[in-house]
């Protein structure tokens, strides 16, 4: 995001704070219940906003390497999506050319071949047909013409966009509608996922999608939790086409006042969120981001699947080097941490990473009897308090702001799960 737009953004949340205001809608809206409950419009919805729209099938980092695959039945098709031994990213339908078996039966994975478990009919990660047991039989057989059904498929800031129906077209801007410079500048490829969660609702999906849409209810439903550093009912809203962006206020905000705006960053004082039709919501923290997608039922309107997404950065920089901070031109600030930390570089919640992703730290060996003490002198069991709070070893004070904020957030994602935590955590 421009600094010009990240100032402009935080003075005016400043001046709604000031003036006790929040954005205007410039109308009352009264919505019937059958948008949510109407069989007709549910199947109409499924068929033109999932199978007959582009899909955002993840982050580049849910195809960490060549070779890397995932799959989904979200939108109605089942979709095999693949990276190849040049890195490049396709996407195809899940089905088999020769009965129509489904293909690829695990969620996530690496593979250079796919074999149909049925006949045994083989595929590269290019979605040719290499291999058929007895291809004799079968007389004069172009493999050529019976590859895997090619999906529209683009990877674009950091974004892996898909249209399930083989026909559609895929213009990745004109769907973003001017956000494509600011979702550039935040560098969303470089980020890997940590972690994933889904939660089977009986509520249809536009009301999973319409709880992001305000923060009138925060200081009521969480006003134990995201009400402590949140101000409830005072954002900034965008529209970018059928998109928007929503900029919530965090408390944090006041201690910019005063300060010089050059020095300012967006995440400072506040939230970013980013909605992208139909059904995708960013959320920008500050380890990364947190995408949340909600997908209905096809048979029924009032049950609806929303899928959670954590990714973080691969920092391990040195301290000398700029990260790519949510600021963008600002330096992310960096919480206490011990000899050992340092050296092995910033690492989200007690994970290390290595060239294949990220990896629980191994156990370490017992210390000897005269030093039960761990290697920046606290006691074993404060270690262990402290990894339950996402803070590194050394650490001698209360949780961190980005463990707080890591706590409102599962807050907000999941009210009917309070107090549960993404698989990241330590």
């Amino acid at each position: 995001m421009k600094k010009d737009e990240q100032i402009r953004l935080l003075k005016l949340l400043m001046q709604r704070l000031d003036d006790g205001t929040n954005v205007d809608a410039g109308v009352m809206l009264k919505n019937p219940v059958s948008v949510y409950t109407c069989p007709e419009m549910a199947g109409q919805e499924q068929d033109r906003f999932f199978r007959g729209y582009p899909q955002l099938l993840g982050l580049s980092g849910d195809l960490p390497e060549p070779g890397s695959f995932l799959t989904t039945n979200d939108f109605g098709v089942p979709v095999l999506a693949t990276r190849d031994v040049q890195g490049r990213f396709h996407a195809f339908l899940n089905v088999c050319r020769h009965r129509g078996v489904t293909l690829e039966t695990e969620s996530t994975g690496k593979r250079r071949r796919f074999v149909c478990p049925f006949h045994a009919w083989t595929y590269s990660n290019e979605g040719a047909l290499v291999g058929i047991p007895k291809q004799e039989h079968f007389g004069k057989l172009d493999k050529a013409c019976h590859g895997l059904i090619p999906l529209p498929a683009e990877e674009r800031y950091g974004f892996l966009f898909v249209h399930p129906d083989p026909q559609g077209e895929l213009d990745i801007d004109y769907l973003l509608g001017g956000l494509a410079p600011e979702f550039e500048s935040w560098n969303w490829q470089e980020l890997l996922d940590i972690g994933r969660d889904s939660y089977d609702m009986p509520l249809n999906w536009k009301l999973s999608m319409d709880t992001f849409g305000e923060t009138y209810h925060f200081t009521s439903l969480h006003k134990d939790t995201l009400a402590q550093n949140f101000y409830g009912n005072v954002q900034c809203y965008d529209t970018f086409g059928r998109n928007h962006r929503m900029i919530l206020c965090m408390k944090s905000i006041d201690e910019l006042r005063g300060t010089p705006e050059e020095s300012w960053g967006i995440s400072q004082g506040s939230f970013p969120v980013y909605y992208l039709f139909p059904n995708v919501q960013l959320n920008i923290t500050p380890f990364g981001m947190v995408m949340v997608r909600a997908y209905p039922d096809p048979t029924d309107p009032g049950r609806s699947i929303s899928r959670i997404s954590f990714y973080a950065r691969a920092a391990g920089r040195s301290s000398d080097d700029e990260p790519h901070s949510l600021d963008q031109g600002g330096r992310t600030p960096r919480a206490r941490r011990s000899r050992r930390d340092r050296a092995e570089g910033d690492r989200p919640f007690g994970t290390r990473f290595r060239s294949r992703g990220l990896h629980p730290r191994r156990p370490r060996r017992a210390a000897p009897l005269g030093n039960r003490n761990g290697p920046s002198g606290e006691p074993r069991c404060c270690r262990r308090r402290l990894r339950e709070h996402g803070l590194p070893p050394g650490s001698r004070r209360r949780p961190s702001t980005r463990a707080r904020r890591l706590d409102d957030l599962c807050t907000l994602l999941g009210d009917a799960r309070r107090g549960a935590r993404p698989a990241f955590r330590a």
